[in-house]
């Protein structure tokens, strides 16, 4: 049986109506809906193009070759990346519910004019039909209908991209002759003069104006509108303040106490023009060049691995492996939790989608409904730490470093795991508390045979650490290639049958020896081969290669046979069975919705409509998913771009710098509040992408490693999607465990602990990130680093071990609970060693300023005085293990039986 069966699980309707409600989102009918996923398969189309073939568009036609459609620069790309954004979160989020601060002003004016001019005055007939009017034009109250005014702004939204696409020789000539130089609208499109000449006989002059300025400041206001929309007032409000800040900021008095704050006057045309025209700041600046280069294909490598059943496949593989031990449910999701929101890069998806099949079983099993809900959303959330895939974050990491991809994630591994160590070490002492115990093995797969059925899941992950790590593969090409083997095994799979394996495999295997065959004879591939000899080729063969070469080459032609071979045996046997094709149920759900609109309700049991459908989901998936990353990416871009404009940065570090004292512990500190407080109902992209613009230059004038800091602002800005009063995927959590809200985030919020004492320790020790110092910077350790005892073993050993130490002794303190009760000074013991163990810096560093107050400024972070306090810390950790093993009381084999329903805390 699967845990997916499980009668506690939500419903798929259920899973969606809270994400929806959590995350904004419209619950769309109709043309809509069709609308969407042409638009979201359009996106990932150019999306996957360039990843595959870069920023030329050809095409190669049979009897006349190759034809170049377009060659794109990295402006235009950006543009249409962002418009495609803008269009699809113009229709799946609502401009106004009706029940805002302007929606709840307006409504009093109908009832005002009635009772100032009556029931029957025409005064009053107006009113409300312009209510009536207003709702009809720009309120969907029930979410779920597209409005005229997000028709409009999908139009508008088409304007500022085609400008930059068709007319891009004249935004080369703006950073000579400014904005305010180029043409009016009516010299770009002639056929605008009519309406330009009438606005401008009424006195406003849009014939003296700038076309460019015009669609500059239109692509920031829709920008803006969809960050309020997909992410909130706040957010859209701190970006409109900061182009206000471009504009005015001159205004600040230079010898008051912000006099650090202050830049030099500038006008709206350069403004807009940072903003909006260029790649090195501003809107389609370094954020949305990582989104079109990273983000997006690992986000759309996320949806492939979800839809082709993989998800569904690893969190049964979690409960198999730990679902009948002590607190085995909550353990497997830990596991499931953290693997599914590394792939998903969303905290509260992840919550929703995984938790309402986790969740349920942790109830069960006799966690409470809060405790439930917290370990998912913990779980969730620190996905986005976790190696290889990491988010979205890994990929801003490595462009605002310069860190190589497998450098990120292969420093990023100790510390994930030192937090997911502690969420298991957690929930195990709250099931040894609680006396709870795992599911039936009756309920759960079989751990190996479970294994056998869907293997074939872990190679597109084992191949993306292949291209990444060792074949260092840029990462657009690695995320390409990793989608392209989840497609070739989903279509293999769906075609393959005991009975027919072998004129299947034969097959492939013939094409494939053919394609070996004439690269050796011919020097081209079969199909150019027998084009050249048909005398249809507009070329003719090259030289022959050596069997070795040839073999090489035809490597890269396989996938495209496995995949043409299995739909030809897909549609020659409509009626096959398809034992191991077990796609997720939105697939599935689509196959039959689809089949039906097109009065053929039996395509949905066709394994060719199947696979099609699985290929056109993820690609509408992977879109939908995305839209929410670039609208916040593009609106963080304008943050770092108006500190770059306005020469605001060394100003912004030497504020920061004498705020905190020129004292590095002050300034963590105060960077990992700031993370917490801008991640507060932010994407952790958008918390990063401001942190790292404001606070960047000044954690790293402390020597600290880059990679370290950056790594340091990620985890203190997951925390916030945990912490009270926002919590945003504690409070999804709560809705699927049907808990209290404030108790789940503040569960979750302690759960989380270690978010903020791993960094804190990789920070004072980066040999815990395996980096080194060196003549040319921080590094990578290497195996010469290993073999130097007196590097790797005060550096990297004696960090590691007490991290993952303190980490234990952490878990002990939050649940209080090890063998027996943890209460009062025993506890504040365990905090302590954790401290001890973990940080030693940070007691010490405390130290020293107080000593510094008396006038003496001695040096206590040397390793021979943090060596001798993570000895104590771990001399602590042994003596309160064993007294408190001394009263561990007894439980009788009952106790701890699923069936035990004792709440936890209950000793």
């Amino acid at each position: 049986m699967s845990v997916d069966d499980a009668p506690e699980s939500l419903s798929e309707e259920d899973t969606e109506e809270i994400l929806q409600e959590v995350e904004r989102r419209r619950s769309l009918r109709g043309v809509a809906v069709v609308v969407v996923a042409i638009v979201g398969v359009a996106f990932s189309a150019f999306q996957l193009w360039i990843a595959a073939r870069g920023y030329i568009f050809e095409v190669t036609l049979p009897m006349v070759g190759e034809i170049r459609l377009t060659s794109l620069q990295q402006l235009q790309v950006n543009a249409i990346h962002v418009m495609f954004a803008l269009v699809l979160a113009f229709i799946l989020f609502p401009p106004s519910r009706g029940d805002g601060f302007l929606s709840r002003r307006l409504a009093r004016v109908e009832p005002a004019v009635r009772s100032r001019f009556g029931a029957e005055s025409p005064v009053t007939s107006v009113a409300v039909r312009a209510r009536t009017v207003v709702r009809w034009f720009a309120v969907d109250r029930n979410m779920d209908r597209v409005t005229p005014l997000d028709v409009v702004l999908v139009v508008l939204s088409i304007l500022p991209t085609y400008y930059i696409v068709t007319e891009f020789p004249e935004i080369r000539q703006m950073a000579v002759f400014g904005l305010a130089a180029m043409r009016p609208m009516h010299e770009v499109y002639p056929v605008t003069e009519p309406f330009v000449m009438a606005v401008a006989s009424l006195g406003i002059p849009l014939d003296e104006v700038a076309y460019s300025l015009l669609l500059g400041v239109l692509g920031i206001l829709l920008v803006l509108e969809a960050t309020r929309r997909a992410l909130g007032l706040l957010l859209a409000s701190l970006v409109a303040m900061f182009i206000v800040y471009a504009r005015w900021g001159y205004l600040v008095p230079r010898d008051s106490a912000i006099g650090a704050l202050a830049i030099t006057p500038t006008t709206w045309d350069n403004i807009v023009y940072n903003l909006w025209y260029v790649t090195e700041a501003g809107v389609f600046g370094v954020p949305v060049t990582v989104s079109v280069r990273f983000i997006y294909i690992f986000v759309l490598f996320g949806a492939f691995l979800e839809m082709s059943g993989a998800g569904r496949w690893f969190i049964d593989l979690a409960y198999s492996l730990t679902g009948t031990r002590r607190g085995g449910p909550a353990k497997a999701s830990v596991v499931s939790s953290g693997f599914m929101g590394m792939l998903s890069g969303s905290s509260v998806a992840n919550t929703v989608t995984t938790g309402a099949f986790t969740i349920p079983l942790m109830k069960r099993s006799g966690y409470s409904p809060e405790f439930s809900g917290a370990v998912e959303s913990s779980s969730s959330s620190g996905g986005q730490i976790l190696p290889p895939v990491m988010g979205a974050a890994a990929f801003l990491i490595v462009e605002f470093t310069g860190t190589p991809f497998a450098d990120v994630i292969v420093a990023a591994t100790l510390p994930a795991l030192a937090f997911f160590f502690g969420m298991w070490v957690m929930v195990h002492f709250e099931a040894v508390r609680g006396g709870i115990g795992g599911l039936d093995a009756s309920e759960l797969p079989r751990p190996w045979r479970h294994f056998k059925l869907g293997w074939y899941y872990i190679v597109p992950l084992a191949l993306l650490v292949y291209y990444l790590v060792w074949a260092r593969l840029s990462i657009n090409r690695a995320g390409w290639l990793t989608i392209v083997a989840i497609v070739v095994l989903v279509a293999f799979i769906a075609a393959y049958d005991r009975r027919i394996r072998l004129p299947l495999v034969g097959t492939i295997l013939a094409l494939f020896l053919a394609e070996v065959a004439a690269y050796a004879v011919s020097g081209v591939g079969l199909v150019d081969a027998i084009r050249v000899f048909a005398g249809s080729a507009t070329t003719g063969a090259g030289d022959p290669l050596a069997l070795e070469a040839a073999f090489d080459a035809a490597l890269g032609s396989l996938s495209t046979i496995v995949i043409l071979v299995s739909v030809a045996f897909l549609l020659v046997r409509p009626g096959q069975e398809t034992p191991l094709l077990e796609l997720d149920q939105s697939v599935e759900d689509a196959a039959e919705t689809t089949a039906s609109a097109l009065g053929r309700p039996a395509l949905a049991r066709n394994p060719a409509y199947r696979f099609g459908t699985f290929v056109l989901k993820s690609m509408e998936g992977g879109a939908r998913t995305a839209t929410t990353v670039v609208i916040a990416v593009a609106a963080a871009g304008v943050i770092p771009g108006v500190i770059s404009v306005s020469g605001l940065g060394p100003n912004l570090t030497a504020l920061i710098l004498d705020v905190s004292g020129q004292a590095m512990l002050p300034l963590l500190l105060m960077t990992g509040v700031a993370a917490v407080v801008f991640g507060l109902g932010m994407p952790t992209t958008v918390m990063y992408i401001i942190l790292v613009a404001m606070l960047g230059g000044a954690i790293e004038a402390f020597g600290i490693a880059i990679l370290a800091a950056h790594l340091f602002i990620l985890y203190f800005g997951l925390m916030a999607d945990v912490t009270p009063p926002v919590a945003v995927a504690a409070f999804a959590a709560a809705g699927v465990a049907k808990a209290d809200e404030f108790s789940t985030a503040t569960i979750a919020f302690m759960l989380s602990l270690n978010k903020i004492m791993v960094p804190f320790a990789f920070v004072f020790s980066p040999g815990i990130l395996l980096l080194r110092s060196g003549e040319e910077g921080w590094r990578i350790i290497g195996t010469a680093d290993v073999v130097e005892v007196s590097f790797f073993l005060p550096e990297v050993v004696v960090p590691v071990l007490g991290m993952f130490l303190g980490v234990y002794a952490l878990g002990v303190t939050i649940i209080g609970y090890q063998y027996a009760r943890v209460d009062g000074l025993e506890r504040t013991l365990f905090a302590l060693a954790s401290i001890f163990l973990m940080v030693p810096e940070i007691p010490l560093l405390i130290l020293e300023g107080l000593l510094g107050l008396v006038g003496t400024s001695p040096t206590l972070t040397g390793f021979p005085v943090t060596f001798s306090l993570r000895l104590v810390g771990l001399g602590a950790l042994l003596v309160l293990s064993r007294f408190n093993r001394q009263r561990e009381p007894e439980f009788t084999a009952d106790d701890r039986s699923p069936a035990s329903k004792r709440s936890p805390g209950d000793a």
